[in-house]
């Protein structure tokens, strides 16, 4: 059991009783929740007495937040071992914390690839130690990420990490026997694949989404087609086989309609959207400012409608990061040679609040659905909570749902400062992060190293 001192959360709203659509329908009733072990113990709503702090007890004011199930990202880049210049466990599970998350699911591109089990229980073991959120690693589909023969999959599923989200993230598992071959093995275990959805052949050397604009700014173009053909053929694969396919980063209207039709034929499809491909169009490489430059790239006016519409309806089933920090001189350079990939931690509940819930696509319910519950059912997460009640684990979060800000550097808390929307002003501010009974932020301040350490291990 923990020794972590207990907390009361007094006056949360909790989501899950917020399930009308629009900003302004924060009307549940205010309830406090007491947390000790590491567990809720006690619920009572306010207008039932609440509940009285006890003596040494922590006390958090929470009147006018809205209290979340910890989030989840089921698409971090954490990029150690390996590329410690760009981000560590350490500092990636610190950005995570920051923005409200409490588990994330690292990413296989590390150095050595994460293909076996000894990486794999080596990164989750690294983020037990830094103690800001349970790190899940993402095991790799092919060996070396090489696209060859499949990774040692199965060891990485019977390890202590116990694997059961892979990916080649960053390349596509193109040839459509290993894909087959990778669903296979995965069923066995309820395991899932999670592509990545960009045609090779027909990207060589693409810059940015295909286009008028890109002949107009002389860039390789990116086809839609590129992305929405693999969704169809795994689709028809995952749905040949009965196995569980997940799609990265979506990001065309086209790629929307797949995943409907599939989902309508019976599939076990599931799709993410990044934040940034929510808000940001293919008009900010005008600019030929780096920080836009992603993969799969920043799509129309069309596109990004099309998403939040496809949010609504219920196509697309999660938020996901693609956190992908890279060093300064990474990004800063010529578009051509500069690095694809934006920080993404600490902005995605503020872009989530400024495109989903203030644009009325989403209520609070179904914001937590998005970013938390669903990303943790997808990736298998055992020990997260169902919801915020009696017996339940104690991750959470707790958010500040007034106001704006200006988002600056000061708002990253990882090692890396790519993020596209530095100086752009926001909704919302994350308050408070509770992971396994612990405060890892506290009033919008990470707690220090040392003591989130020892909280983690004596969780």
């Amino acid at each position: 059991m923990s020794s972590n001192p207990g907390i009361l959360i007094r006056g949360a709203r909790l989501a899950a009783q917020l399930t009308e659509r629009g900003a302004d329908h924060l009307s549940a009733e205010p309830v406090d929740l007491r947390i000790d072990n590491g567990v809720i113990v006690e619920r009572a709503a306010q207008s039932a007495g609440g509940l009285e702090p006890r003596d040494g007890e922590r006390v958090v004011e929470a009147d006018g937040l809205v209290a979340l199930t910890g989030l989840v990202d089921l698409h971090t880049h954490l990029r150690e071992p390996g590329f410690e210049q760009s981000e560590t466990v350490l500092t990636g599970t610190r950005a995570a914390a920051a923005g409200g998350f409490t588990t994330v699911f690292a990413m296989a591109n590390t150095s050595p690839v994460q293909d076996t089990a000894g990486v794999v229980e080596q990164v989750q073991a690294l983020g037990d130690d830094a103690g800001y959120a349970t790190v899940r690693p993402i095991g790799a589909v092919t060996a070396g990420l090489a696209g060859e023969r499949l990774s040692e999959i199965g060891a990485m599923a019977q390890s202590r990490a116990g694997v059961r989200v892979f990916s080649d993230d960053g390349k596509c598992v193109h040839d459509p026997l290993l894909m087959r071959r990778a669903l296979e093995y995965v069923k066995t275990f309820d395991g899932v694949i999670a592509q990545h959805a960009q045609d090779p052949r027909l990207t060589e050397g693409a810059q940015m989404n295909e286009g008028q604009l890109s002949s107009e700014l002389g860039l390789a173009g990116w086809p839609a087609v590129a992305e929405e053909s693999i969704i169809a053929r795994d689709a028809l694969l995952a749905g040949h086989i009965g196995a569980r396919l997940h799609v990265c980063h979506l990001s065309t209207a086209g790629s929307v309609e797949v995943v409907r039709w599939a989902k309508a034929s019976g599939v076990q499809i599931t799709a993410e959207v990044t934040p940034h491909h929510l808000i940001l169009t293919e008009e900010l490489a005008r600019s030929y400012d780096p920080r836009y430059k992603v993969n799969p790239p920043l799509r129309r006016e069309d596109d990004v409608r099309a998403l939040r519409q496809a949010v609504a309806d219920g196509v697309i089933d999660i938020i996901a990061t693609d956190h992908a920090p890279h060093p300064t001189e990474a990004k800063e350079s010529e578009w051509d040679v500069a690095a694809f990939g934006m920080v993404g931690l600490e902005s995605a509940l503020p872009i989530a609040l400024l495109t989903l819930i203030r644009e009325g696509h989403a209520s609070w319910a179904e914001l937590e659905r998005m970013l938390s519950q669903k990303p943790a059912e997808i990736g298998r997460l055992e020990g997260h909570p169902a919801e915020l009640a009696v017996g339940q684990p104690a991750d959470l979060v707790l958010v500040d749902p007034t106001g704006s800000s200006a988002f600056g550097v000061d708002d990253l808390r990882g090692r890396s400062t790519n993020s596209p929307f530095l100086g752009m002003e926001l909704p919302g501010r994350v308050h408070t992060t509770i992971r396994r009974g612990y405060l890892t932020l506290d009033d919008g301040r990470l707690v220090d190293t040392e003591t989130v350490a020892a909280a983690g291990a004596a969780a």
